[in-house]
């Protein structure tokens, strides 16, 4: 299979989080999927918080620190213009088509909740690998729902750039996922 860069068009080159602020979410894990993290309680709540859905990224799996550090930069932003401190973290597949490894998925989402408790946050945690039913009541002002793209490079040199930004991506990164990423 040759690689092509019309693919990229489709996803996997960053992690993609979507912001919610809402006044309640709740959910339950309803079914284990083959990937799923044991955990103790199969409920939980939070109220008046960020709910982070996040989709990790093949391509986040070449800088998984940077890309963790980078997602927290960016949700501790959107918490500071929201005057919030509190954070639903909400592993979500659905938001890309170029998934990475569930254990890379697994480590920069425990590092992303991590890095937010140390920086003061309450952070909560929906269980990966599980599907879950979810109830969200979202609040309704202009910075509610927000839509974040975190590439995996800092300032690196390129071969072309990236879609999605202005950062680089790098050909023979590419070279080494490419039987990972969508063809059609």
């Amino acid at each position: 299979m040759s690689f092509d860069r019309r693919n990229l068009n489709r996803g996997g080159c960053t992690i993609r989080l979507l912001l919610i602020h809402a006044d309640k979410i709740s959910y339950k894990a309803t079914q284990r999927t083959k990937v799923a993290e044991d955990i103790e309680s199969k409920e939980d709540s939070m109220g008046d918080c960020l709910v982070v859905f996040s989709s990790v990224e093949k391509l986040d799996e070449l800088n998984a620190t940077g890309v963790a550090e980078a997602a927290k930069n960016s949700i501790v932003d959107v918490l500071g213009k929201l005057k919030e401190t509190r954070v639903m973290l909400f592993p979500f597949a659905h938001l890309t088509s170029s998934l990475s490894s569930p254990q890379a998925a697994l480590e920069i989402l425990l590092s992303l909740e991590a890095s937010l408790k140390n920086d003061g946050f309450t952070v909560k945690r929906a269980p990966f690998g599980w599907n879950k039913e979810f109830d969200i009541k979202s609040k309704g002002h202009p910075l509610a729902v927000l839509s974040k793209v975190i590439c995996p490079y800092g300032k690196m040199e390129c071969d072309f750039l990236c879609p999605y930004c202005t950062n680089p991506i790098k050909l023979q990164d590419l070279s080494s996922l490419r039987e990972t990423l969508p063809t059609s």
